[in-house]
């Protein structure tokens, strides 16, 4: 069932554990993720890069997932993932989004806000909720990480803004990770104290370990973004099928084993974040 990102939030919010948002990019990543769901009967945000919109596969792309969270017997939120722009977000809204985030971490803090809070104001005439983004989560590959994310300048951000939850930076990063990170837990806790409670959002959680994502959980993580480790369960997927001399090459038949890597990938991270069973 498709359902709003303040829908699926409150799910994990009333039920302290995780929602895990997987980023899709074809058809077949989005049948891993749903068969995952089902199997584990756990609610799941499935969400795209604005490049994909900006990009003819984005046209493409949205029904798939549409139709896919229809059809589902779980809460499905079809998600923008960081959008930097009225453009992208508005893109998102027609092709029939759920959740938007609007990121603009990069920004001064009051442009930030203004932005942020522009796209709330708009969303909310539609009953979309919106993640904002505090703390520029940057790439693995950065010569350098942002400042942490401020736990006083989050309270304010949250009060002007009106998000309906915020992604931060406290030691994570887009990619796959040079060296093991290494989270600061109880920024997550003096963050979601200062908010009165805001509904946190851990990006970069591709490679984290997981006792540090059970941690983050516990001090209030909502949601963890898992991007990166589709796109490897894909790719590794369709270099078995290629090495295995005794799997088709017929398309549809030769897709079958991707699918049920990203299912796997996808299973592994429901059980971890705590969502399983949770539908």
């Amino acid at each position: 069932m498709l359902v709003s990102l303040q829908e699926i939030i409150a799910m994990a919010e009333a039920g302290n554990y995780c929602i895990p948002a997987f980023n899709v990019y074809n058809i077949e990543t989005v049948m891993g993720v749903i068969k995952a769901a089902e199997e584990q009967k756990a609610p799941v945000i499935m969400q795209v890069y604005p490049r994909l919109l900006n990009e003819e596969v984005g046209y493409y792309l949205a029904p798939v997932v549409i139709a896919a969270a229809r059809k589902a017997s779980v809460p499905v939120c079809f998600h923008l993932d960081h959008g930097p722009s009225e453009a992208e977000v508005m893109k998102a809204i027609r092709w029939g989004a759920t959740g938007i985030m609007l990121d603009g971490s990069a920004h001064s803090f009051e442009e930030n806000v203004a932005l942020t809070k522009h796209i709330v104001d708009s969303c909310a005439a539609i009953g979309i909720g919106v993640e904002g983004e505090l703390g520029h989560v940057g790439s693995v590959n950065d010569d350098c990480m942002e400042e942490y994310t401020d736990p006083a300048e989050a309270a304010e951000f949250v009060k002007q803004t009106g998000v309906t939850c915020l992604a931060v930076l406290i030691g994570n990063a887009h990619g796959h990770y040079k060296k093991t990170p290494n989270l600061d837990i109880e920024r997550v806790k003096a963050i979601r104290e200062a908010t009165g409670g805001l509904p946190l959002v851990l990006h970069g959680g591709s490679g984290i370990p997981d006792d540090q994502v059970k941690a983050a959980i516990a001090a209030g993580i909502r949601k963890m973004n898992i991007g990166t480790d589709v796109c490897c369960a894909f790719a590794d997927g369709t270099k078995e099928t290629l090495d295995d001399p005794k799997r088709s090459l017929a398309v549809d038949l030769f897709m079958k084993h991707p699918i049920e890597t990203v299912k796997k990938l996808a299973v592994d991270k429901i059980k971890l974040v705590g969502a399983d069973g949770k539908a």
